[in-house]
């Protein structure tokens, strides 16, 4: 008799074979090609490449976390939010020291605003650093930490970048520190974006996010290639940093003179539209047209006048306002230039010297009135009756009301205003105006504060 599976397999047409016989007879199911041994190598070469540059630079890239007044904190908890029972505002940015002796570069919006800067370094250490100088303008800023031989990063020549090249960023995302992305260099000199006064951007598809601010934009051989500053819309992957020859200038005079100079040469500008070309009969990318004259500027003492074309600074091509402003301040005050001018139709060349360019002093920053001399902490206080600390919600107690901050003190750093109520200091529970300065004869003081219907510490020290 047959069995079961052999009258199932003459019904069915099946071969019921042994495992080994029915390997050879099936064939194996669709399986991608192995890798060519080459193209594993390439990849392994490009990843050893990243991690390198990762190695290389982010003992050099640093945490920047800063503490404002919530009133003109607006930069800062743009994208991280704050406790609105905190008299303080905090965030986070990025930057990367260039000097042994812990110069940083990084955004003025990073620290703009800013009661206290402090910085986090890759081994975990934590150091308080003073605001060196700020040039608004291009969205830079240059801070310092007290000691030596740090790990400085070194600048590459933005101005030989080559679009397509791969690019790592590196800082701390969100406050998450020491964050590595890669991507390209998707394009240079971008610009109209209406957010600085000079416009002269490398753009990247590398993940910028919120607190990456102020972190380098590096290239494979881990040189800084320029600082990341801002992007265009959450998950766009559009993310813009200010090339290395613009930022490393702009660090070095802040370092030297406290603040920048620029070259100037005193002309209005726009730039040639075709129509404009068709009406002045001049190729369209002649250059760059002049449109006004500052009265003893460079260009009024060069003989230039409203209608020029200016087509090459120093001998380099310019084709828009972008080129020409980026040549004009790659050159130092005082130096004596050719400009190549475009007039009627014709060409000609003229020397001018360039001369610093005017801008307002920049305004300075609660954080750098911290080496204004205070007496004690910064704070004047009385006592409450009892009956007006009852009238409060409070014990009915003499507890001491602020009454008056000195700008730059600690009190004022920590986010004290007048009206405060201190209801603890340094552990003394209800303390009087007495006590409280007991407890503040040392230069440091640890308070618990009400304001309003909301508690909170606050530490101080001279």
């Amino acid at each position: 008799m047959r069995s079961a599976f052999s009258s199932l397999s003459l019904v069915l047409g099946l071969s019921l074979l042994a495992p080994s016989a029915l390997a050879e007879t099936v064939p194996p199911a669709d399986k991608p090609p192995p890798a060519a041994p080459g193209a594993v190598a390439e990849a392994r070469k490009l990843s050893d490449a990243f991690v390198s540059v990762a190695e290389r630079v982010s003992p050099s890239v640093v945490q920047i976390d800063v503490t404002a007044r919530e009133e003109g904190a607006d930069q800062i908890t743009r994208f991280f939010g704050k406790n609105q029972d905190s008299p303080i505002a905090r965030g986070t940015g990025s930057g990367v020291i260039f000097t042994p002796e812990g110069a940083i570069l990084t955004n003025n919006h990073v620290i703009d605003h800013a009661l206290t800067i402090n910085v986090r370094l890759r081994d975990g250490r934590l150091l308080p650093a003073k605001l060196l100088g700020r040039d608004p303008a291009t969205d830079l800023a240059v801070i310092k930490i007290e000691g030596t031989n740090f790990t400085a990063a070194k600048f590459a020549d933005s101005d030989n970048a080559r679009v397509g090249e791969w690019t790592i960023a590196i800082g701390s995302p969100f406050g998450l520190g020491y964050t590595v992305t890669t991507g390209v260099l998707s394009a240079k000199g971008r610009g109209g974006l209406g957010m600085n006064q000079i416009e002269d951007y490398l753009q990247t598809d590398a993940s910028i996010n919120p607190g990456n601010s102020g972190g380098p934009l590096c290239d494979l051989d881990g040189r800084v290639l320029g600082i990341n500053t801002m992007i265009v819309g959450r998950g766009t992957g559009i993310g813009f940093a200010v090339p290395s020859n613009l930022a490393r200038r702009a660090a070095e005079q802040i370092v030297k003179n406290g603040h920048v100079q620029r070259a100037w040469i005193g002309v209005g500008i726009q730039d040639l539209t075709p129509e404009l070309a068709s009406a002045m009969k001049v190729d369209p990318r002649a250059g760059v047209l002049v449109n006004s004259i500052t009265d003893g500027g460079p260009a009024a003492k060069a003989n230039i006048k409203a209608g020029d074309i200016i087509g090459a600074v120093a001998g380099k091509k310019v084709a828009d306002g972008r080129e020409l402003v980026r040549e004009v301040i790659a050159h130092e005050v005082g130096q004596t230039i050719q400009l190549e001018i475009v007039r009627d139709g014709k060409k000609y060349g003229t020397n001018m010297t360039l001369t610093a360019r005017p801008e307002a002093a920049v305004p300075i920053l609660p954080v750098q009135q911290q080496s204004v001399p205070q007496a004690g902490l910064g704070l004047s206080v009385r006592d409450l009756t009892p009956q007006q600390s009852a009238q409060l919600g409070l014990s009915p107690k003499p507890l001491p009301i602020i009454t008056t901050i000195s700008p730059g003190s600690a009190a004022d750093r920590a986010g004290l205003k007048p009206g405060d109520v201190i209801v603890e200091a340094d552990g003394i529970q209800d303390p009087t105006a007495a006590q409280l300065g007991e407890a503040a004869k040392d230069g440091q003081l640890l308070v618990r504060v009400r304001r309003r219907d909301a508690s909170f510490y606050a530490a101080m020290k001279k």
